[in-house]
């Protein structure tokens, strides 16, 4: 039988779940980015509008697609697969964890309104927990595992040394397990997965995993949050 994300088999007892998870050793977003410091390396805003694509994956891409969505500058934010073949980018064979596939969030920007250095400082600080490996809180398996795919040899510039600068600040208490690889392709996931936080968020593991993600962006990123 193929192993489910935990959003898919756990509605009935995400309370219980989720006091285990946090007595683990985990905190919540806002009292964790803090101390989470600048990009040092940062290309500056473009003279002009335009667009602008990376790919990043960080656990469930419900909550990851939601920060995204919610951050200025942004011009789209769509759920899907990376890393895998397209023949086996569709939900319930990821979810086997033999895809090589990541969940994962297209993210398409204007970099005359938001530098790359920006969304690489929501991705660490809110939108999930770079040093676990092949996790997220109570999701399970390598399509879960935290990477971001870049579209061109700056932005591996940029996201590599930001990494190095985490962890020379020691922001974490452990290191960063962020793969930083070339993105090759993207397939957007099953149309009910796209939106999913906006449209259900009174799904259990809405409200408790990714409702805060939003919540700690508005209140560490206020000028980078805005209303859907």
């Amino acid at each position: 039988m193929k192993k489910l994300g935990a959003r898919h088999i756990l509605p009935l007892v995400m309370v219980g779940v989720a006091a285990l998870w946090f007595t683990r050793g985990h905190v919540a977003a806002s009292e964790r980015v803090t101390t989470l410091p600048k990009p040092a390396v940062d290309q500056p805003l473009a003279s002009s509008s335009g667009q602008e694509t990376t790919v990043f994956a960080g656990g469930c891409f419900w909550g990851v697609q939601a920060v995204f969505q919610h951050v200025k500058g942004v011009i789209s934010a769509t759920s899907g697969y990376s890393g895998g073949a397209s023949s086996t980018a569709s939900y319930y064979v990821v979810s086997s964890g033999t895809t090589n596939h990541a969940e994962s969030v297209k993210v398409v920007f204007d970099p005359s309104k938001i530098s790359y250095g920006e969304l690489l400082q929501v991705f660490f600080s809110v939108a999930h927990d770079p040093t676990e490996l092949n996790r997220q809180g109570p999701d399970e398996g390598t399509q879960y595992r935290s990477v971001i795919f870049y579209a061109n040899p700056e932005q591996k510039r940029i996201a590599d040394a930001y990494i190095a600068q985490l962890d020379a600040a020691k922001v974490f208490p452990h290191k960063i397990v962020t793969q930083v690889v070339p993105l090759k392709a993207f397939y957007p996931a099953e149309g009910y997965h796209q939106n999913y936080a906006k449209l259900h968020p009174d799904n259990p593991y809405i409200a408790q995993y990714d409702l805060p993600k939003l919540t700690a962006l508005q209140q560490m990123f206020p000028q980078l949050y805005r209303n859907q």
